[in-house]
């Protein structure tokens, strides 16, 4: 699909707007070239596929009913040859931590683990079939990282490292017939792990502040500049190389020499989080790459390629954070069931069983929307905003699963060495950060859900008024009120229509009815937004870039509005009933967050009445998860 001359104008006249509301020439640049990758990723999907078309955006802005079959979205079976590789690679793992063989010396994975996981497929399931991978679709892969995360949590990050946001999926999507059987053979078998090296000192947010370069000198690049934060980058490893070509961002697919050389060098430095894996810096002076090793897109540069996989890693947040939460929730109930306080454990006490309600809760929503996502994926949508959703909560669930249920229902040992807490606390936090910073994420979530209003109504008024050279419109003043007499028309005509309309209501499929009126409540909450953002977008007009705090809180009650939903609908198709009660008792939650009501008694009840199930063994989303020793009993 190629750009028309009206997509061009519009990003021309993003940046003139931006300049208008007082912004510098540079920085109206720069956030002009974000828009437009935004905009060529959006040409690699058929219209039917792309953010307007999405299930999110949707569920706000469309007259229609909420599309409920997009929210409802069943797994599909496993390919034999796929489970078979993925239940392989888990009784890898399990040998190898039951052994002690997992990590070396040096608190790292070993190679021989590494070695092994190659052996039985693992490294190459997002790889095609026909470049010596299993092909996996992605609703099975983002649910297995649960299951791994249960083993370890760093074999399943290095599987998103590798397939999801590494080269593996640059080169599947953006590589020429000899690219991708050059590389994709080498990725699949494990021989060349990979890695995507984007962020640098000064460029993490803002991918326009990039500084590493790469001059064209014959048939080589040379390549000059300094990456940070790059996870599996070492020695030997292939990445895609996100670099400045003739000032325009591009990707180069480098294999890392075996040893550092004058031309490359590693930058080591303290992290407290990733510690069982490697993540340096990496230093490039005057280093060559062939001429062929570069991707080229057919639309944009190597912006389109960095945001291209970001959506596949932003659901491998949400899929690890469930199984890190599984872990934590098992660990809790050990404790509890020991601990006593007052002639009685602590596991019959309101507050714990709250604590292990939510976590499951917490659970069951991160379940839901990694099944979401992955499963939107594999039907050929973008999930642009699905799984920036996805990403939030995962992460944000699981900072609060680790600090105020898990944590302090440990207490003070939760900060001894070899406590999952203690030992843990920033790998635990860390994906707040990763695939982009939560609130930034959020703005970037509310702006693609105001970008197609904003083009058909709002545009056509900053246009006039630009072309006018009006800055500070006055209604007041006839001649301004007739110039914009015509795009203010047919905005007034989209806001009384959508006031006075009404909005049918969805076709429920066969639930529970708590669960139904959760959906219920959900979906008017979402068919009331449209007015809202029109409304604020409407107040700011211009202005509205700089307000970060009122977007990030209405993105926030949106993405509130979609997890509740699509949790409502997950927990309706499951089987185990106290599943069902923990999307039931989560929702009660988001429900509240929306209206600012207090919780009630009877919320009270059926919250520790989940936690009492969940304590007496009952909630098989747990069933089989080791649970770490209790240290230290106080016992002689």
């Amino acid at each position: 699909m190629t750009q028309t001359a009206d997509e061009t104008k519009t990003t021309s006249f993003a940046e003139t707007a931006l300049k208008l509301s007082g912004k510098s020439d540079d920085e109206s640049r720069r956030t002009g070239a974000i828009d437009q990758a935004d905009d060529d990723v959006e040409t690699l999907f058929a219209r039917n596929y792309q953010t307007s078309a999405s299930p999110a955006h949707r569920a706000v802005w469309d007259d229609a009913s909420v599309p409920v079959e997009l929210f409802n979205l069943a797994p599909q079976p496993v390919p034999p040859a796929t489970a078979k590789v993925m239940e392989d690679s888990i009784k890898v793992v399990q040998r190898l931590k039951e052994t002690g063989q997992l990590y070396g010396p040096d608190g790292k994975l070993t190679s021989s683990v590494l070695n092994d996981l190659a052996s039985v497929g693992y490294w190459g399931l997002l790889v095609e079939p026909k470049y010596g991978g299993t092909g996996a679709p992605f609703s099975a892969f983002a649910p297995f990282l649960t299951r791994m995360s249960l083993v370890d949590a760093t074999v399943a990050g290095l599987a998103s490292v590798h397939g999801c946001i590494g080269a593996v999926d640059p080169v599947r999507q953006f590589g020429t017939p000899e690219q991708k059987e050059r590389f994709l053979p080498e990725f699949a078998s494990g021989r060349r792990l990979s890695a995507f090296a984007l962020t640098e000192p000064c460029a993490g947010s803002d991918l326009t502040a990039l500084r590493t370069t790469a001059v064209l000198q014959g048939d080589q690049y040379i390549v000059n500049g300094e990456k940070l934060f790059i996870t599996n980058a070492i020695p030997g490893r292939t990445i895609g190389l996100v670099c400045l070509i003739e000032g325009k961002p591009a990707v180069l697919i480098v294999d890392l020499p075996e040893t550092e050389t004058d031309e490359f060098q590693l930058r080591p430095y303290g992290l407290h989080a990733l510690k069982h894996t490697h993540n340096m810096g990496l230093i490039f002076r005057n280093f060559r790459v062939p001429q062929e090793n570069l991707l080229t897109p057919a639309k944009g540069d190597g912006l389109t390629i960095a945001y291209h996989g970001l959506n596949l890693g932003r659901t491998a947040v949400c899929a690890s954070a469930a199984g890190n939460m599984r872990t934590m929730l098992a660990g809790m109930l050990p404790w509890a069931n020991y601990r006593s306080t007052y002639g009685a454990k602590i596991s019959t006490r309101e507050l714990v069983l709250r604590r292990i309600g939510r976590m499951a809760g917490l659970i069951v929503a991160a379940d839901a929307l990694t099944q979401w996502c992955s499963s939107l994926i594999d039907q050929g949508y973008r999930g642009e905003m699905e799984c920036i959703v996805a990403k939030i909560f995962g992460s944000e669930s699981q900072k609060e699963a680790a600090i105020e249920l898990f944590m302090k229902t440990h207490g003070g040992r939760s900060f001894l060495h070899g406590h999952l807490f203690g030992d843990n606390i920033h790998d635990f936090l860390a994906p707040c950060i990763y695939e982009g910073e939560g609130e930034m994420l959020g703005m970037a979530f509310f702006k693609s859900l105001i970008k197609q209003h904003g083009v058909e109504f709002f545009e056509p008024i900053g246009k006039t008024l630009y072309q006018s050279g009006i800055k500070k419109p006055n209604l007041a003043n006839p001649a301004h009120l007739w110039l914009l007499r015509e795009p203010m028309a047919k905005y007034t005509r989209w806001l009384i229509g959508k006031k006075l309309r009404g909005r049918p209501s969805p076709q429920w499929p066969a639930m529970p009815e708590k669960l139904r009126q959760h959906a219920e409540f959900a979906t008017n909450a979402l068919s009331r937004g449209a007015l809202e953002i029109s409304g604020v977008m409407r107040k700011y007009q211009l202005g509205l870039a700089d307000r970060q705090c009122r977007m990030a809180e209405v993105s926030a009650r949106i993405q509130t509005a979609l997890i509740m939903l699509c949790t409502s609908l997950y927990a309706a198709r499951q089987t185990d009933e106290l599943v069902r009660t923990a999307g039931d008792c989560i929702c009660q939650d988001f429900a509240r967050s929306l209206t600012g009501k207090r919780p009630t008694d009877r919320e009270f009840r059926a919250m520790t009445k989940l936690g009492e199930g969940i304590r007496d063994g009952g909630f098989t989303a747990i069933a089989g998860v080791h649970a770490a020793e209790i240290l230290m009993k106080y016992e002689q």
